[in-house]
């Protein structure tokens, strides 16, 4: 299946979604999106933008090495606490998952705020294995 084809169907499987995409946080690039309005490139330049600052901004990067210290982890840099961000906006319910076989992408899924909050981390995480299958 191609990525175009598992970001559509992320879009149809989770409740009232709007938006998802697919971010590659090593390049900085929004790999592939869906979205039921346009929007202008510079919006969906600043979503694969931010969703890098959300898993690997300084201050995460430090809370996650006091982490590994705290736990005795030791120089494994694939090893991240961080693994799902829900933002919720004035109208929006924003998930961020990091995928589990490549740590640097991130599946964004974008929903109304009116959405079950679970429904959406439940379909969303399901979608996830299928959008990491099709890169």
């Amino acid at each position: 299946m191609s990525l175009d084809n598992a970001i559509n169907d992320t879009v149809k499987a989770v409740p009232e979604c709007l938006a998802a995409g697919y971010v590659d946080m090593k390049t900085g690039m929004l790999l592939g999106v869906k979205t039921v309005d346009s929007h202008p490139q510079e919006v969906l330049d600043l979503v694969a933008a931010a969703t890098g600052d959300l898993f690997q901004g300084a201050n995460v990067v430090a809370i996650e090495q006091m982490f590994k210290k705290a736990r005795g982890v030791t120089d494994d840099m694939d090893h991240h606490y961080f693994q799902e961000v829900i933002v919720l906006s004035e109208n929006l319910l924003h998930v961020f998952q990091r995928a589990k076989r490549n740590v640097d992408m991130v599946l964004v899924v974008v929903c109304r705020i009116s959405a079950n909050l679970g429904m959406v981390l439940t379909k969303s995480r399901a979608q996830l294995s299928q959008v990491e299958a099709a890169l």
